[in-house]
């Protein structure tokens, strides 16, 4: 009886992946692509809200694609990860998540060269969540939630130290 449970509560859990290009024109279309053939799914185009004239953007113009991966995503994770070396610098984590860039993704094992798209990088971000985030989110009757449900920096690093293998340097 003395055994102390852990508390549900408290349990980390990753709610999703998300893999994200920038750019305009036919960099946007290559993109777009791009993220079709890493995550299977089809992926979104961003919309510019701002005019930011030295990089010829407008509102309106299509500035970049994403594509939120939610379920089976493990397999996925460990290729990402391993385009890194599964190696992650500290200051690449936030709270409540961490991202990195990959630089080109021949570098993700298991890609090969696709001609129409050349060659080309894709940021990823990897949100968690514990149990209970939803309470904050819903529109119906939406409560508060403390500072203590959000994941710390410290957390996630022992998190992904012990269930993916990733070095923080």
């Amino acid at each position: 009886m003395d055994e102390k449970k852990e508390n549900p509560m408290r349990e980390i859990k990753i709610e999703k992946v998300v893999l994200n290009v920038g750019g305009t024109g036919e960099d946007l279309e290559k993109g777009f692509k791009l993220l079709k053939v890493i995550s299977g799914k089809k992926p979104t185009k961003t919309k510019s809200n701002k005019r930011i004239p030295t990089w010829s953007v407008r509102p309106g113009l299509e500035v970049g694609a994403v594509v939120t991966i939610r379920r089976g995503y493990e397999e996925l994770l460990k290729k990402l990860l391993a385009a890194e070396e599964n190696k992650i610098k500290k200051k690449q984590v936030s709270e409540n998540n961490f991202s990195f860039g990959i630089k080109d993704y021949l570098e993700i094992p298991g890609m090969e060269y696709q001609r129409d798209i050349g060659i080309m990088g894709l940021d990823v971000t990897i949100v968690f969540k514990r149990t209970g985030r939803r309470v904050k989110l819903k529109k119906i009757k939406k409560g508060k939630i403390p500072k203590r449900q959000m994941i710390k920096k410290e957390e996630i690093i022992k998190f992904m130290e012990e269930r993916h293998g990733v070095e923080f340097i």
